[in-house]
């Protein structure tokens, strides 16, 4: 801590917010925010990614979605669709159009009509027609889409006017609607997609975004900046400045001293450490949100020896979760039990199976007649919500595992590396985690251990288990309440006999601050807006 401090106090220099908003050349600096995030985004089109970093950078900054979630209540509520009637054999969602929309203009697309059902057929036929032209141009796919079997789910989506759309299902699914609120199943513009397939680069549309959100793309340098202008045509009550831009700082130390300098406003995923810091300085502050994730350690389960459930459960005695939760959270997280957090309806607190026992490690070890093992952890090089240091989570694994005569190796990259090794899916085992997209506890499930989800990049465990698949399809179809509770208990019972990711915390969301910057909006399921944010100044609001 001393040492932090040290270094916060040695910083000089040129404020950073002013290199960043004048980075064009001389000119009338607009009025802005500086956000220091944590990394690179991977694209400008949150459908192909499953990545926290580029949802942050992308949904709720650049697109809307048909349906939203209430930030206070957590409803779902009207956002393009302005209402929504459900068949009574739930197989199909008939959406009323908002109509008014405008999408951005901006330095390579400038429109001709404003948002209809065009724009919905084609932002979802893309995800599950196979002979849109669109659809092979994402390399990695749509990985939230494929872990949840949108594409089997969805038959067809229908045009009954400009502005109303059907989509038809193949079973009644309960979840639906909440997927549709997530920031993957944002929309885009089919009249920018259409130029650019005939200009002949359709790839531009998923790295030069058109959306119709509160802000506008308007230049990124990787490991620098991403720079965005306020949409002057928003449809919903306009941001009150002017221009956003993103610092991508990888060190959370240094968007710390950057937040404490001024050079940022805002300074995402904190490290527990850091805390204390903000206490010493009256014009920070920092806010939080309770936490809808899960941090675990997966075991790559079709590798050997984590393809045996004993050697599983061996590991997972043998990890002391407790230490993990003094040493990386500092009493910022709670201990996971299970895949749910306390937050979920569908929570029920089970003790955990898997109790710190080294004995009993050992014991299955031999049972499973494995000695002198040697294995690599990956360890995310980025903080993130649900694991602000993954790093030093590995460490207190390894030292752990020596307990048990286990060999850990800590392995890690460049985040964009790091994401591009691990979608090759020849790991032994990574630490990450998972931060819910709704608040239906499929979310917990579907997308990170279904079968379907073996062809997207969230199932890090490479774990199919088709009891696991009955039980999901099950309360997808089940629309009480009390019958899809027991369900979803049935699915952490499975999960914890065959235990393919060991669970280890649930982790507030924090976001430090400048006080003066008001309604900065910490999304229930990760992710933060800025749409209703204010800067206050001496002379009123910014």
């Amino acid at each position: 801590m001393k040492q932090l401090l040290k270094r916060i106090k040695l910083i000089t220099g040129i404020s950073a917010i002013n290199l960043l908003l004048t980075a064009c050349g001389p000119q009338q600096v607009p009025a802005g925010l500086v956000y220091c995030s944590e990394g690179n985004p991977e694209t400008f089109n949150p459908q192909l990614v499953t990545s926290g970093t580029t949802i942050d950078a992308t949904s709720q900054q650049i697109y809307d979605s048909l349906v939203d979630y209430d930030p206070v209540s957590g409803e779902i509520v009207p956002a393009l669709a302005t209402s929504w009637e459900t068949s009574e054999d739930g197989l199909s969602y008939h959406f009323k159009l908002r109509s008014g929309v405008k999408f951005h203009h901006t330095a390579w697309f400038t429109p001709t009509r404003e948002f209809n059902a065009d724009d919905v057929l084609f932002s979802f036929n893309r995800i599950i027609d196979n002979d849109n032209p669109y659809h092979q141009v994402s390399k990695s796919g749509y990985p939230f889409f494929q872990s949840i079997g949108f594409n089997q789910a969805v038959t067809n989506i229908e045009k009954v006017a400009d502005d109303e759309v059907i989509f038809h299902l193949d079973q009644s699914d309960a979840s639906f609607l909440a997927n549709l609120a997530t920031g993957f199943s944002v929309i885009l513009s089919k009249e920018y997609a259409d130029k650019l397939l005939v200009e002949g680069t359709p790839e531009r549309l998923d790295r030069q975004p058109v959306g119709t959100g509160p802000f506008k793309l308007v230049k990124y340098v990787k490991n620098e900046f991403i720079r965005y202008h306020r949409n002057d045509n928003f449809w919903r009550t306009l941001p009150e400045f002017e221009q956003l831009v993103y610092n991508i700082t990888p060190q959370s130390s240094a968007r710390l001293t950057k937040l404490i300098t001024g050079d940022c406003s805002v300074s995402a995923l904190p490290k527990a450490g850091e805390l204390p810091v903000i206490k010493q300085h009256p014009n920070l502050e920092l806010d939080t949100q309770p936490g809808f994730n899960v941090a675990f350690w997966a075991f790559n389960t079709q590798k050997k020896p984590f393809n045996d459930v004993r050697v599983r459960q061996a590991l997972a005695y043998a990890v002391d979760k407790h230490s993990i939760l003094r040493a990386v959270y500092q009493e910022t997280a709670i201990k996971a039990t299970g895949m749910l957090p306390p937050q979920s309806w569908a929570y029920h607190y089970n003790k955990s199976t898997y109790q710190y026992n080294p004995e009993k490690a050992r014991t299955l070890l031999k049972e499973a007649g494995i000695t002198n093992l040697s294995i690599d952890i990956w360890a995310m090089p980025v903080a993130r919500i649900y694991n602000p240091n993954a790093l030093k989570t590995a460490e207190l694994i390894q030292a752990d595992l020596a307990n048990i005569g286990v060999n850990v190796n800590i392995v890690t990259y460049d985040w964009s590396v790091f994401n591009q090794k691990l979608n090759r899916k020849d790991y032994d085992s990574v630490l990450i985690g998972w931060n819910a997209d709704n608040s239906d506890p499929d979310n917990f499930f579907s997308p990170i251990m279904s079968c379907a989800s073996l062809t997207s990049s969230s199932n890090r465990a490479h774990w199919c288990n088709l009891e696991m698949d009955r039980i999901l399809a099950k309360a997808r179809a089940t629309t009480s309440e009390p019958k899809r509770k027991a369900l979803y208990q049935q699915a952490e019972a499975l999960f914890a006999e065959h235990i393919p990711m060991m669970t280890f915390a649930h982790a507030t969301q924090l976001t430090f601050k400048s006080k003066n910057v008001k309604q900065t909006q910490l999304t229930p399921f990760g992710g933060i807006s800025f749409e209703r944010a204010k800067i206050i100044t001496p002379e009123g609001d910014l």
